[in-house]
């Protein structure tokens, strides 16, 4: 499994609405790639503008040739990138230890 998290922030108050609309439209498209075991897009209560991206990849590869998919090429990089700040982190799921 590729596990990845992306923090995003919309500096523009009145971009935030265009930014989780756009997100909920990139979801449908993630889910249908090969590979994707499950996207998730979470907007924070506290801080409108700020988003965290959950997904889940049966590889990195998969993760890779992601970016050639209609969800980044249409949505993300056309209607999303110029509107945000963001980090990406490559993560592991932390899961209890056996004593």
């Amino acid at each position: 499994m590729f596990d990845l998290i992306v923090i995003i922030r919309v500096p523009d108050d009145a971009e935030v609405t265009l930014v989780a609309d756009a997100l909920a439209r990139m979801r449908p498209l993630c889910l249908a790639e090969d590979g994707c075991v499950s996207w998730e897009a979470y907007q924070s209560h506290e801080e409108p503008g700020r988003f965290v991206l959950v997904e889940r990849w049966a590889s990195r590869g998969h993760w890779e040739a992601h970016d050639a998919g209609d969800a980044i090429q249409k949505i993300y990089i056309p209607e999303i990138m110029p509107r945000i700040e963001r980090e990406v982190h490559p993560s592991s799921l932390i899961r209890s230890r056996p004593e």
